[in-house]
C-alpha cells in the first residue's frame, strides 16, 4: 500500500514512518513549512534514513501568513479570549499539502501522527475527507494503536534512531505562535519554568527602556512597521523577535478542547499578540458602535470554528466575507510602546476615523444643551424605567 505521510520529524511522526515501513507499506512523506525553522533541519534526511521513497518539503510560509495569519488578524481570532489559534490555523493547511501529494501520487492512504485526546485529529481528518473523500483510508497509529512516547521510542531504537525522546516539553511551532506541553506544565498550579520559553525574554530580564513601535495597517492587514513596509510573513517574525525581545508575548490558560478535555496551554506569540490587540484598538476608531458590537459576534463565531477543527464549515466562509466588508475600513496607524512584558496601545490614526477631536473637547468643543440632554436622557430611560417600575425592582 503506497501511504503519504504528514512527516514533522519528530518522535511521533518518525516512528509511524518506520512501523510503516516494517509491516510492508511504502511511504511518502510530505514536511509543509509554515515558519518551524528549527524543526526542518535534518527531516528529509531523516525520512529517508527511516525507509521514505520520496520526501516532499513544502514551502507554505508565504501562503500561511497571507491566507491565514491575515485573516485570524482580520478576525481578532482568539479562542476564549486568549490563544491566537497557531497550531489550529495552520492544520487545515498541512492537511491541504498533504491531501495534494496523495493525490499526485496515486497514494492509497493518509497518515498522520495524532492522538485521540487532542484537537489536532478532528482538524487533520476534517479536511483530508474533503479533498479525498469520506471513504479515502486514513491512517492514525498514534490514535489506533494508543501508541505512547516510550513505545514509539523503542519502535525508533530498532532503527538506530533518536529523535529527543528525552526532551522535556512537547514543542509546536510555526510562524504565529510557539505550543509549550508536557512535563511540570501538565500541573496547573505550577509556574511555566523559564527554560520553557524561545521566543520571548522573562519580563523582569527585558531592556529597561521601552519599545515603540508604529504599525500600519491597509483594510485590516498589517503592512508596515515603524514606516517600512513589508510582506506579512516578514512582518510577523520582526515582531515575534522586536516584542518577544521586551518579554511580551505569553499565554498561560485552561483550555477547553474539542474532545471533552480541559487543558493546561503555554504559548509564546509575540506578534499575533501584538497585532490582534492593535486592530482591534484601530476598529473602536473607525467602526459606528452598532459595527464594533456586531463585529465581535463575527469574530467570536469564526474563532471557535477554526479552533474547533471545522476549517470547511460553509460558515467560515460566510463569516469571512462579513469580516473582509468591515475591514475596508480598517486602514491607518497604530502606535504602541511596550515594556518589560507589556503591551499598551498609545497612540491611533485613520483616514476613516469618525473621531473628532472639535466635537468632544470639553473647553471649545460641542456641548448639548440642559434642554437637548434631558430630552435624550428621558427618551433614553422610558423602556427600563418603566419596566424597572412595573417590576417593583430596587437599585
Amino acid at each position: 500500500m503506497r501511504v503519504v505521510l504528514a512527516y514533522s520529524g519528530g518522535l511521533d511522526t518518525s516512528a509511524i514512518l518506520a512501523l510503516l515501513r516494517e509491516q510492508g507499506h511504502e511511504v511518502i512523506t510530505v514536511t509543509v513549512a509554515v515558519g518551524q525553522e528549527e524543526e526542518l533541519r535534518g527531516v528529509e534526511e531523516k525520512a529517508y534514513r527511516l525507509g521514505a521513497s520520496k520526501h516532499y518539503t513544502i514551502n507554505a510560509v508565504d501562503e500561511f501568513a497571507d491566507r491565514y495569519i491575515a485573516m485570524a488578524v482580520k478576525a481578532n481570532a482568539l479562542y476564549e479570549d486568549r490563544y491566537p489559534l497557531g497550531t489550529a490555523l495552520a492544520r487545515p493547511l498541512i492537511a491541504e499539502k498533504v491531501a495534494e501529494v496523495a493525490k499526485r501520487e496515486g497514494a492509497d492512504a493518509v497518515a498522520h501522527g495524532c492522538t485521540a485526546k487532542g484537537n489536532d485529529q478532528v482538524r487533520f481528518d476534517t479536511v483530508l475527507k474533503y479533498y479525498l473523500g469520506d471513504d479515502f483510508k486514513i491512517i492514525a497509529p498514534v490514535r489506533e494503536l494508543r501508541l505512547t512516547r516510550a513505545e514509539a521510542a523503542k519502535i525508533l531504537a530498532r532503527h538506530g534512531i533518536d529523535v529527543g525522546v528525552h526532551k522535556k516539553y512537547s514543542i509546536d511551532e510555526n510562524l504565529w505562535t510557539r505550543s509549550i506541553e508536557g512535563g511540570e506544565i501538565d500541573d496547573p498550579l505550577a509556574e511555566p519554568p523559564e527554560e520553557a520559553f524561545a521566543w520571548t525574554v522573562a519580563p523582569e530580564k527585558a531592556p529597561d527602556e521601552p519599545l515603540y513601535l508604529e504599525i500600519g495597517f491597509e483594510r485590516g492587514v498589517p503592512v508596515s512597521v515603524n514606516g517600512e513596509r513589508m510582506k506579512l510573513s516578514k512582518l510577523v517574525s520582526l515582531l515575534n523577535s522586536l516584542v518577544g525581545g521586551h518579554g511580551f508575548g505569553r499565554v498561560d490558560h485552561i483550555e477547553n478542547r474539542v474532545v471533552g478535555l480541559k487543558s493546561r496551554e503555554v504559548y509564546e506569540a509575540p506578534a499575533a499578540l501584538t497585532l490582534i490587540e492593535a486592530h482591534r484598538d484601530l476598529e473602536k476608531m473607525v467602526y459606528t458602535p452598532h459595527e464594533l458590537r456586531f463585529k465581535k459576534l463575527l469574530d467570536g463565531y469564526w474563532s471557535d470554528l477554526v479552533y474547533q477543527g471545522l476549517w470547511v464549515e460553509p460558515l467560515r466562509v460566510t463569516l469571512e466575507k462579513a469580516i473582509d466588508e468591515l475591514n475596508r475600513w480598517v486602514t491607518g496607524t497604530v502606535r504602541v510602546k511596550v515594556y518589560k512584558g507589556s503591551l499598551r496601545v498609545v497612540g491611533r490614526w485613520s483616514p476613516y476615523s469618525s473621531y473628532s477631536r472639535e466635537a468632544i473637547d470639553y473647553n471649545e468643543g460641542w456641548y448639548p444643551s440642559d434642554e437637548e440632554a434631558r430630552g435624550f436622557i428621558t427618551i433614553w430611560s422610558m423602556h427600563s424605567l418603566a419596566a424597572a417600575k412595573a417590576r417593583g425592582l430596587r437599585g
